[in-house]
């Protein structure tokens, strides 16, 4: 006979019974089965509650008239002590009716005192270990899947909202975690537009996978928003994100790479500080090409070194910038194991071209999913910046800055 927790112990069992004659018939019946098996018996529902708070028991055998309690009175009680034990009551010859209740209040089943055979006990404990196991399974499914819905109604909530107010310029954006069954990864990205028209926006990655990766993005780029916000900028705002990072990483091997950009409408420029990051890639006329940025250190490799120079790019009156993490390059090409780069992406970016920055994002990222056939599962992030509009600069200065 198999235990609840599915080993091949002997099944234990206890018997509270308060008359000598039935508790002795119980017994032999069990002796007449193949149940391989370990009784304890108990005369009282106090006596029993002692027993279960001290051993554990796989099925309990109840009589429903106990001198400390009776009827489903007592099935309720001992319940409530029994844990994954399964419960049997135990019936007189005109009790039918006290059994079904006793079922309602949570009895697996219930036997009649006098037509209890050894063959019908046996097949009783069985089918009610069978039935318990099954309703903790149950249980255990349900309370999985209210966390489930919990973490990503949580999750969902710690997913930017961008800010914009002006519409002259659109945010598209795009969200894989790398973990299975999880809104939130190690990547994060935001928008927001300040009061002077300026519109800001960040991605990073944190390194690393796994909830203390999503937990330490979440907190970075909500210190971000608030930062920028504040009226922090540049170099001294990714100070004050290290520190955030440092102070708030589970592991000292933890870094984040991000990228900052602040798009001046009324210049038509762009400034840009990477740590540790990609270059973002620029859109016009329908070619796209990397913008030439001057790198800066990730955020927790060199504490204190503060090295994050400023780019400032002149912008087309037209175009978009992509903001992306490594999850986007770093995916294999085919078959080979050869990585798929900055130039390929290019290539499928000015490929997959479309007029809707939606449908844009989606069609590379099925092209780049298509290529590496599920061989790289790392984080993904995307941001994509369109404008319109901006001062008109010569084509030669339009390009200046990428290559």
């Amino acid at each position: 006979m198999t235990a609840l927790d599915g080993t091949s112990a002997p099944c234990r069992i206890l018997l509270v019974e308060d008359d000598a004659g039935d508790a002795l018939l119980v017994e032999e019946l069990l002796l007449d089965t193949d149940i391989d098996h370990v009784l304890v018996h108990c005369r009282t529902l106090s006596e029993a509650r002692e027993t279960l708070a001290a051993r554990r028991s796989d099925c309990v055998l109840l009589d429903l008239h106990l001198p400390d309690a009776s009827g489903v009175g007592a099935v309720t009680d001992l319940l409530s002590a029994a844990g994954d034990a399964a419960v049997i009551v135990l019936t007189g010859l005109a009790e039918s009716q006290a059994g079904v209740e006793a079922l309602a209040a949570g009895a697996q089943d219930y036997l009649v005192k006098g037509k209890v055979e050894p063959d019908l006990l046996q097949r009783a404990v069985r089918y009610a270990l069978h039935r318990k196991q099954a309703e903790r399974a149950n249980a255990n499914l349900q309370a999985g899947k209210l966390r489930a819905e919990e973490n990503a109604r949580l999750e969902r909530g710690l997913l930017p909202a961008p800010m914009l107010s002006s519409g002259d310029v659109v945010a598209t954006s795009r969200y894989f975690p790398g973990r299975q069954q999880a809104l939130l990864g190690g990547d994060f990205l935001d928008v927001v537009e300040t009061p002077d028209g300026q519109v800001h926006a960040v991605i990073g990655d944190v390194s690393g996978h796994g909830p203390d990766a999503a937990a330490l993005g979440v907190c970075l780029r909500i210190a971000w928003r608030s930062l920028t916000l504040g009226g922090h900028r540049g170099g001294a705002l990714l100070e004050l994100l290290e520190q955030m990072h440092i102070a708030e990483r589970s592991s000292t091997d933890l870094f984040t790479t991000c990228t900052l950009v602040t798009l001046d409408r009324s210049s038509g420029t762009a400034s840009l500080h990477l740590a540790g990051h990609h270059a973002p890639l620029l859109t016009s006329h329908g070619r796209s090409g990397e913008l030439d940025i001057e790198h800066g250190v990730a955020l927790g490799i060199a504490p204190g070194l503060h090295k994050w120079p400023v780019t400032t790019v002149r912008l087309p009156p037209s175009g978009s910038l992509l903001l992306y993490t490594d999850g986007l390059v770093e995916g294999h090409v085919d078959e080979s194991a050869e990585r798929l780069g900055v130039d390929r992406l290019l290539a499928i970016m000015d490929a997959c071209a479309d007029s809707d920055a939606g449908a844009h994002l989606d069609r590379i990222l099925e092209e780049v999913r298509v290529r590496n056939a599920g061989r790289h599962t790392d984080d993904l992030a995307v941001l994509r910046l369109d404008w319109a509009g901006l001062p008109a600069v010569s084509p030669q200065r339009a390009r200046a800055g990428v290559r």
